[in-house]
């Protein structure tokens, strides 16, 4: 179970003194940019999660801080009842994360990348290569596991770095816009590895911009607007609350009256 509550993050603001600037976004006043400033959602085990909002709305910062990699100013973020501020190191042991970049060594092959990386969670030489195998063959990549990073395409490399996150058998995946600039084929490739977790009891949380990944596979949504949660709750309430069966009328209108 993933139970964020109320997280508020700042940032020094980059335009102190640019008047003009400030007033595009309500968020920077005072010297400070207010990224967040009250988002709460939850993912329950065997659930999916659509984390949805407009570009700069905050879901990579809250992303970020469920992942350990930022701490918030303020608000809570629990996995399966452990305290994920209190405890990092070993929150950090139970998450799969992918990152808005594909964090890969270049020099290294797809393969040896992920190696790499299960070998810093520890794990046993043959329980690595018989992930590594299963995770190859599920992502369609088996073709390019000895070709370097830097020579993969952005569809192979995006996939590789998935492998990479979940590689230690995280109890919760957390990814930030998976399938953005992907092709239709590694994007149903992607898609088709995240439906996957449903049936596995594991609790995903996803970042997108298309609806259409909603629809097929998400239980949950919580959009973020200007910094708060502007709606929290499954699909059929988006649709109800957005006053339309078409996700992306919903969606509109909710962001719309946060504005």
């Amino acid at each position: 179970m993933i139970e964020v509550t109320g997280l508020a993050k700042r940032f020094v603001s980059p335009h102190p003194k640019d008047r003009r600037a400030r007033r595009r976004d309500v968020r920077d006043h005072d010297g400070w940019f207010h990224a967040l400033t009250d988002v709460s959602f939850q993912c329950a085990p065997g659930e999916v999660l659509g984390l949805l909002g407009p570009n700069g709305a905050g879901k990579t910062t809250a992303l970020r801080i469920l992942s350990t990699a930022l701490r918030p100013d303020a608000g809570s973020a629990f996995i399966h009842g452990m305290d994920v501020l209190a405890e990092p190191l070993q929150a950090r042991k139970r998450i799969g994360f992918l990152s808005g970049s594909t964090g890969l060594y270049g020099r290294l092959t797809a393969r040896e990348n992920v190696e790499y990386f299960g070998r810093l969670h520890g794990m046993a030489p043959e329980r690595l290569r018989r992930r590594c195998d299963a995770l190859f063959e599920q992502l369609h990549i088996h073709e390019y596991a000895h070709k370097r990073a830097d020579h993969l395409s952005t569809g192979m490399r995006q996939k590789c770095a998935i492998a990479r996150a979940v590689i230690h058998e995280p109890q919760v995946v957390i990814l930030d816009e998976p399938t953005t600039g992907l092709d239709v084929m590694s994007a149903k490739i992607l898609l088709d590895f995240i439906a996957s977790y449903k049936a596995l009891g594991i609790p995903l949380i996803f970042s997108t911009h298309h609806l259409h990944e909603v629809e097929k596979l998400c239980d949950r949504v919580c959009i973020i607007n200007h910094g708060a949660s502007a709606f929290n709750g499954t699909v059929a309430e988006l649709r109800a609350q957005g006053g339309s069966d078409d996700l992306y009328d919903a969606f509109v209108r909710i962001a719309n009256e946060e504005r």
